[in-house]
Order: structure tokens, then sequence, then C-alpha cells
């Protein structure tokens, strides 16, 4: 075994929290210090692009990419990297017939906008489903860093957790969206800095870059070639690209909490070239993330870590290579524990702002005027706060259940999938199809999120496949009690339970839009109404033709 942390590594780490910290307090006795939800919420309005960008891609690239993609290159081989094409084709449908909508509009909740084109009910339904996946990938984020400190530091997860979900829920409460925002950029120096470490140590162990892309090719690591239609098949360039570009639409398109950092700048322009900026900089971080997969790969090839018993999971690896090859340089592992951390509480604060945003705008407040009361602007901003830290009390509980969920980078593209895509579904429905109406949409909702539920998280699941590793050059005793499950028979598994994850996405999507028309179609033929809609709460060129209409 290796070292555990020293003080310089645990000064590091406070000092990195400090930070974050700091930042927070910063933004609490400067400027507007918080006292509106203007402030509070979008930063009134005044964020630069750049900023935007990488808080973009900070809030998407957690610390589950930065050990759940490395671990999946080791594991799996690179074809997961093919998913970046999806997200490029997603940008410009981001950018230019979604995003508008929710600018022109302005609303601080993305689900607002719901409420104004379909009605109350669509709100709450919708705002209760998101709320319910962004609590549940939050424990996941939380949950990742949790597993970095077990397998360097012997520290329990549970300890972890709450260092974590203390520290964002202090900076965020008191700091706001521009607090958030902020450290965003300086946690995503510092996830950059782990990745980059991992790369170059490797690569001058074994020999230079071409020497690590030398040794995965003779393990099979380097697979860009399946391009099978069968839909069980886990990874083919088919589910990737088409995944990938549904989940980047669900995140970046209609999710609040990337509605939300896009509405802090001023103008739709400079909000679409945030957009377009973050595009780049995501594909080379994740790139990067999956190369340093194919570092671990040149250490580990012939003494698997976990198959050995010295981890007891695969995205224990990156840690488990820093703390037994960089311990012997004081301050690298904390360094190196300081990104993962980093990259938890951007993720982590980003949730607890949008969903105190959406808490207070499309309940807190509806209530108050449904009892023909309401907040006066100090009273709104104190609730904002009280909501952040109610916020992260919840999103500590869900944390300590997260070790449940199995694989980190399947989990939580397991949870986008199944909820984001009927999320997708209902605003696709709103923005593009004029007829449809409440009754229909929520339906179209409710009916698809039952079933990507059922799906994605139906039993069992069959076995996921994994490359050969060879543990011929090890010498240790094994650590870890690694029980193997009983393996089913993938022709006894229920059909649907087989799907790629990286289908649900797009499944959800397509059976609420399915659904959706189907019941609009119904509810059409009992009603005669022809009322034409307001061209504001639809994508471009469908306004533009409502628009014309009117005109005639």
């Amino acid at each position: 075994m290796y070292d555990t942390l020293v003080w310089i590594d645990y000064v590091i780490i406070a000092g990195t929290l400090a930070i974050s910290s700091g930042i927070g307090l910063y933004y609490r006795f400067t400027g507007g210090r918080q006292k509106t939800t203007e402030e509070f919420f979008v930063a009134n309005r005044d964020m630069g692009v750049t900023t935007i960008a990488i808080g973009l891609m900070v809030s998407l690239l957690s610390a589950v990419s930065l050990l759940g993609v490395s671990s999946e290159i080791y594991v799996h081989g690179t074809h997961y990297l093919v998913i970046v094409l999806g997200y490029a084709i997603a940008t410009p449908v981001i950018a230019y017939y979604y995003l508008p909508v929710f600018f022109n509009l302005g609303d601080t909740s993305a689900f607002q906008y719901l409420e104004k084109r379909f009605g109350v009910k669509t709100r709450l339904v919708t705002s209760t489903i998101f709320l319910l996946q962004f609590l549940l990938y939050t424990g996941v984020v939380l949950y990742a860093p949790a597993l970095a400190l077990e397998a360097t530091t012997g520290l329990s997860t549970t300890i972890s957790v709450f260092i974590i979900g203390i520290v964002c829920t202090f900076y965020s409460t008191i700091g706001g969206i521009k607090a958030v925002l902020i450290t965003d950029v300086f946690q995503g120096a510092l996830m950059i800095a782990s990745v980059v470490i991992v790369i170059v140590t490797a690569a001058v162990e074994a020999g230079g870059i071409d020497k690590i892309w030398h040794i995965a090719t003779e393990g099979k690591r380097i697979d860009f070639y399946s391009t099978s239609i069968d839909p069980t098949i886990r990874h083919t360039w088919w589910n990737l690209i088409i995944g990938g570009f549904f989940i980047y639409l669900s995140l970046y398109g209609v999710n609040q909490i990337q509605v939300q950092r896009m509405l802090t700048i001023r103008s739709l322009k400079r909000a679409q070239a945030a957009v377009w900026l973050s595009l780049p900089i995501t594909i080379i971080l994740v790139c990067c993330i999956g190369f340093s997969g194919l570092a671990l790969y040149s250490k580990y090839n012939k003494c698997d870590p976990k198959t050995a018993g010295v981890i007891a999971s695969n995205d224990q690896l990156m840690p488990h290579y820093i703390m037994e090859n960089l311990s012997k340089y004081p301050g690298i592992p904390g360094l190196f524990i300081a990104g993962i951390f980093s990259a938890g509480l951007s993720t982590v604060s980003a949730v607890q702002n949008s969903a105190a945003a959406i808490i207070l705008e499309d309940y807190v407040k509806p209530f108050l005027k449904s009892r023909q009361r309401t907040f006066s602007e100090d009273q709104s901003a104190y609730m904002s706060k009280f909501l952040a830290l109610v916020m992260g009390i919840i999103c500590l509980g869900v944390a300590l259940l997260a070790e449940h969920l199995g694989n980190l980078l399947q989990a939580a593209l397991t949870i986008f999938g199944v909820v984001g895509g009927p999320l997708l579904g209902i605003y696709t429905l709103g923005m593009f199809i004029e007829r449809i109406e409440e009754r229909s949409a929520i339906t179209g909702l409710i009916a698809s999120t039952i079933l990507s539920l059922w799906i994605g998280f139906g039993e069992p699941k069959p076995e996921i496949p994994k490359l050969d590793v060879d543990v011929s050059g090890c010498n240790v005793t094994r650590t870890y009690n690694l029980n193997n499950k009983e393996i089913i028979n993938d022709d006894d598994i229920f059909y649907l339970y087989r799907i790629s994850y990286m289908w649900y996405c797009a499944f959800g999507f397509i059976s609420c839009i399915i659904i959706g028309l189907l019941a609009s179609l119904i509810n059409s033929c009992a009603s005669n109404e022809k009322k034409i809609p307001n061209p504001d709460f639809f994508t471009p060129f469908v306004a533009a033709r409502i628009r014309k209409r009117q005109a005639m």
C-alpha cells in the first residue's frame, strides 16, 4: 500500500474550501450584497461570456466525469468519447431554437414558461419531476469525491459528504449565483490541473504520449468501430451520437441550472456565444479526461488494482494512482483531491441555487398569491437563502444513499436520461407544436416519465461487458472482499431492460412527443377551440409563422 495524505495536502484541500467560501463571503458583502432575488438568482444579468461558458462546462463535468469517464475508458475502451459528436450537433439547436424562447421571456425559473404556455398544473408537475432528477444526481456528485477520499485517506464517505455539502451550501447560500459562477472558474482550473497531473506523470513513466497510446492499442482500449444498430449493445456510434445529442440538448436546452446561468448575461447574442464557447471547452476536457483513462491503463495494464483487490471500485482508479505514484511529492495528492472536491462543489452549488429559485418562483410565491399576500424584495431575498440552505441539507441526505447506484458515470447518465428525456419532450411540445394544450402535454410527460423510470431502473440488468485485465505483474495482498454477482443469461432478461442506457433520454423524449400528440388528437376531437397562440411562447421559426398569420 501507499502513504496517506500529509499535512501539506490537508492545507491545500482546506485552502481550496476556504477560497470557495471566501468568494461567497466577498459577494455577500460587496455590490448589491445579495439583497434582491434578481442579484441572488441571475447576478443582475451582468456576467461575462467566458465566465458563463466555463460555468456551463463545469456544472456538466463534475467529479462524476473526472472519476467516471477515466474509469470508463480504462475498463471499456475509448468508444464512449464519440458522445462529443452528439454534443456538437446539439449546440446550434440549443442556441437558436430553445434559448431564444427563455431569453425573450426573461423569467428566473424555466418552469414559468410552462405556466405561461400551458398552465399552473404543468409548471408544478414538471418542476417537481426536475427537482427529483437533480436531487438524485446531486447524491451521485457528492458521493464521487467521497470515494476519492476513501481511497486516499481512509476517511469515511459520510464525513466526506458532510464536508463538501456544508462548504457548498455555505457559499451558495450567502453569495448567490454570482459566487457560484466565479467559484466555477476557480474550480474548473483545479479540475484541469488534476487531469494534467495524471497524464503528464503517466507519460513520463511510460516514455511518452505515443507509448501510452501503443499500450492502450495492445490492450484493445482504442475502439471507435462499433456501428451496430442493435439497441442492446452498450456503446455504438448510433447510441452515442443520438443519445449524446438528446442528453446535451436536455441539459443545456431546457435544464433550469443551465438556463439560469445563460440568463445571467444581458443579451441573447452574448448568451448564444457562451453556449458556443462552452462546446470546445467541454470537448477538450472530456477528451483529456478520457486520455487520462488510457494513462491509467499504461500504468496498470499488468496489475489491475480492482482485480487485485487493492481498491473496491474502478471509480477509485484515479485517486489510487495519485496516492501510489505521487504521494512521495507532498502537496500533489492534496491538489488532486482539491480538484475532485472542486468538481463536486461546482455542481452541487449550482443545483442548490437553481432548486431554491424553482421552489421560490414556482411554489412559494404562487402560494402567497393565492392567499392574496406577497413578499417584499427583502423577504424574497431572505427566503431564497433559506431555501438554498434547506436544499443543501436535503442533498446531504440523498448523497448518503448514492453508494447503492453503482457505476458513477452510468448512474449519472441514467438519471439524466430517464427524467431529462420526458422534460425535454414537454418543452419541445410547447415550443414547436401550436395545437398542443395542457392536458395533452401533462399526459405525455407523466406517461413517458413512468415508462422511462421503469426501463431505466427495472431489474435485473445484464452484466456490463468488460475488456480483459491482467494481474500477472501484481505483488499485493488482497484488501477488499470482492463479491461476484450471480451472472444471469442475457436471453433470460426482459428485452427493454437490456436496452443501452444511452437510449434512455431519446426514448423518454420520443415517447413524450408521441403520447402528447396522440392525446392532443383525441382532445381536439372534443373541442372546436382554434385561437391563435402567443408567438412569444414558440421557437423562432414557429413564432414567425404565427405572426405572419396574425398579420393577415
